[in-house]
């Protein structure tokens, strides 16, 4: 079994609960770092950890944390992304729901590290029964005396809050949550100035997703270089994924960077082989926002290396035989999966959550999302493809913020991978129109249509 960090406890009957929690060693980290160490300490400690951000990006957190400005005199403080709205993607909100206490003894000490004395946890508006859990363990901190003023007798002060979001996905980009936590509409900011010189009313701010916040009690109990050790090479620790599609076993799970895809697809400690057994199509590594890859790029590189659930092994090739771990959504796919229906399905999402700020996403989110439905619904022209294939490569890049690189970069991948598919809905309507037309007929089977 492999080693576990942030799940090590969750099946520990009422752990959610602080009674529970802390007789099984919760807020150890607190009166660690508290007590015994200096914020920069803690600092030092997730850097030489080489943790990196689990929300997608994968900046290393150590490093972020020291970009923080603590000259101007101003007050600091700590964002907790638990904005998860990225399709396929589930993960933050089980730690959330089943160990929130864990989530509040990582905020604690991360703010002790950035000398934050107020700090927030901006959570989606659809999770409001996680919100509400979060609620409930907040105050069980602050009855406890781990948050308030003067915790345990040290002279440091924090006040936390949870922060109840409108449900729009614009406001996982962190200049947008910062704006949203204002009051203001979520709108991402032009950078610079970063957030970590201007962010939450103008103060420095770092803002760390869920998981991200979570891994750093462990870090600090044990050391940072004791969590340097596990992993692969510049991808350390444990990821949790959250793993769907036509597998024998979702959920969520913790492994540990560097184990093979191979692996983790097909042993029964994880995900079990595909669901009825069918052969394997494509898959999608992490959210809906990377790129698809089909079968011939996921157990192996194109270089024929191992397919590895690290940062640098999922994005070996490039966008052009390859993808990236993302925020941890695995989303498996089976022969009968029909590749164009799901790239329409992505991008109805990303013209939904448009913020309609940059016109290339506001514009371009919308068109490539008619021009798909036509072809997913047997009225597409062969242009049309061609049509898409530009529009995409006209939003990559040119957003203040990356959803409209997220619109685009399924869109690319599909075509790229899966062009075939597109001819065929174009010039076999009539086969189509019905839903389940792979599930009758794979494209194994059709695949010699189009060369006539």
């Amino acid at each position: 079994m492999a080693r576990k960090i942030l799940l090590e406890k969750i099946d520990i009957p009422g752990i959610k609960d602080y009674e529970v929690y802390r007789k099984n060693g919760g807020y150890a980290a607190v009166e660690k770092a508290l007590k015994s160490m200096t914020p920069d300490e803690v600092t030092e400690h997730v850097k030489t950890s080489g943790l990196r951000g689990r929300g997608g990006a994968g900046f290393p957190m150590g490093l972020k944390w020291s970009f923080i400005d603590k000259k101007s005199g101003k007050p600091r403080h700590l964002v907790v992304n638990a904005d998860e709205s990225e399709p396929g993607t589930f993960k933050d909100r089980f730690l959330m729901e089943y160990i929130p206490h864990l989530l509040i003894e990582g905020a604690i000490v991360s703010s002790y590290a950035l000398e934050a004395n107020l700090s927030y946890i901006y959570i989606r508006g659809e999770y409001m029964w996680v919100y509400k859990i979060l609620e409930k363990a907040i105050k069980e901190a602050y009855a406890n005396g781990w948050l308030g003023k003067n915790i345990l007798g040290t002279g440091y002060s924090l006040d936390l809050h949870v922060h109840c979001g409108a449900g729009a996905y614009i406001c996982g980009e962190e200049t947008a949550l910062i704006e949203s936590l204002e009051g203001k509409r979520g709108n991402p900011r032009i950078k610079p100035p970063f957030p970590a010189v201007s962010g939450l009313w103008n103060e420095p701010t770092v803002v760390n997703n869920v998981e991200s916040i979570s891994a750093v009690p462990w870090v600090v109990n044990n050391g940072g270089e004791e969590y340097a050790k596990i992993g692969l090479g510049k991808s350390t620790g444990t990821k949790l994924i959250s793993a769907s599609g036509h597998i024998k076993n979702p959920g969520v799970y913790e492994i540990e960077l560097g184990l093979s895809v191979e692996e983790f697809m097909t042993s029964d400690e994880y995900l079990g082989g595909m669901i009825d057994d069918r052969p394997l199509k494509a898959f999608i590594p992490g959210g809906s926002s990377v790129p698809i890859l089909p079968a011939q790029y996921i157990f192996k590189t194109a270089n024929n290396e191992d397919r590895l659930m690290t940062y640098e092994s999922l994005a070996d090739g490039g966008f052009t035989t390859g993808s990236s771990l993302g925020s941890g959504g695995f989303i498996v796919y089976n022969d009968t999966a029909c590749i164009v229906r799901n790239t329409w399905n992505f991008s109805r999402f990303y013209h939904h959550e448009s913020c309609g700020q940059c016109s290339p996403c506001r514009e371009g989110t919308g068109w490539m999302e008619k021009i798909l439905h036509r072809i997913e619904t047997g009225t597409g022209r062969e242009e049309d493809i061609e049509l898409l294939w530009s529009i995409q490569a006209k939003i990559e890049g040119n957003t203040i913020c990356p959803l409209g690189d997220a619109a685009a970069w399924p869109v690319a991948a599909a075509i790229r991978h899966f062009r075939e598919e597109f001819e065929y809905h174009v010039r076999f309507p009539e086969k189509i129109k019905n839903r389940d037309h792979f599930v009758n007929e794979p494209m194994e089977k059709v695949r010699h249509l189009i060369s006539k």
